[in-house]
């Protein structure tokens, strides 16, 4: 699908910034591991970027303040998540040179990385600094990589994170538009007939995805036949979901986040906090409510009418919600 790096890309002479968005899935999370299809969207109002610019010291040096680090590369462990893509970048490069020879005669690279996406939140932060770091990394180093090179890397990093991913944040973050994901299948982008609104409230508890989806692959171990059902309800809303963002329907998402939900808490993996935000954006006139992402903490995603959709916020502030972003899901 043509040149990657869909987000925002800055380059000057010795500099390069990019910038990835955060995500959210609509419908279908859990399921979509188990090979039934998810609706996931980019949210701009957060973001990863990455700033490369060049260095007269050696080596490659990593800024992150987020998370108070600052190392030469070769000090951390392979299995670092931000050496690992650093890594993953440049083995298929075979020239032991290739770094000095794209940087012209200068030593090495200063790489910062700063994120506004809140960490293990059902965001996509990690599968955003990974696909702002490869497209850098592409950028600066002046070694174009396409959509699906980008989006497999990227993946290959989210095993890191998460343990068994389905690939729907790395994907949806990479291409940076609305994204119908099925796992082992074609990506295929979708188009929003008419724009709708979300707000997105965040329980501020953190909630790695590794650990719930583990903990729904022990459930569905033991009872496959069960599980296999659930799946398939979901997979069957996720494409009702579809239709009805295809065709401009998008008030009629509501009943379907409403399903959703009551089949993310069978599979255990709600909690209270997401529950109240639910019952509390539905009080305060939201159509439909779901969690979003992994669960157990993290965001939930209310469908609402753009003018109440400050009504709807408030009432989630006023639950617990530690944060809220109002979004407009469009092409």
């Amino acid at each position: 699908m043509g040149i990657g790096c869909a987000g925002r890309l800055l380059s000057f002479p010795g500099m390069t910034s990019v910038s990835a968005p955060g995500k959210i899935i609509l419908f279908g999370e859990h399921a979509v591991v188990y090979g039934r299809p998810a609706l996931a969207v980019p949210v701009t109002q957060v973001h990863a970027d990455v700033e490369i610019s060049d260095s007269s010291k050696d080596g490659i040096w990593i800024d992150a303040p987020d998370i108070h680090l600052h190392a030469e590369l070769n000090s951390l462990p392979s299995d670092h998540p931000l050496a690992a893509v650093i890594h993953k970048f440049f083995a298929p490069l075979s020239s032991p040179h290739f770094l000095k020879e794209k940087m012209g005669g200068q030593r090495g690279v200063e790489i910062k990385i700063t994120s506004t996406i809140p960490v293990a939140s059902g965001l996509g932060s990690g599968a955003a600094v990974s696909v702002a770091l490869i497209c850098a990394l592409s950028s600066h180093l002046s070694h174009p990589m396409t959509n699906e090179q980008v989006n497999a890397l990227a993946y290959e990093i989210e095993k890191i994170h998460h343990g068994t991913p389905s690939g729907i944040d790395n994907t949806v973050i990479t291409y940076a538009k609305p994204v119908y994901f099925v796992k082992g299948q074609p990506i295929e982008i979708f188009r929003v007939g008419k724009p709708f609104t979300v707000v997105i409230g965040d329980t501020g508890i953190s909630a790695p995805t590794k650990e719930a989806v583990g903990d729904v692959c022990v459930l569905w171990e033991a009872d496959k036949a069960r599980w296999e059902k659930v799946f398939d309800k979901i997979g069957e809303i996720a494409k009702k979901a579809k239709e009805k963002i295809e065709n401009g329907e998008s008030e009629e998402l509501g009943e379907l986040m409403n399903q959703n939900h009551a089949l993310l808490q069978e599979m255990t993996v709600s909690s209270q906090e997401l529950d109240q935000f639910v019952e509390a954006a539905r009080k305060a006139g939201a159509w439909g409510a779901k969690l979003s992402g992994g669960g157990r903490g993290g965001n939930m995603i209310a469908l609402v009418k753009p003018e109440i959709a400050e009504t709807v916020a408030g009432s989630l502030k006023e639950a617990g919600a530690k944060n809220t972003i109002i979004t407009t899901i469009n092409s």
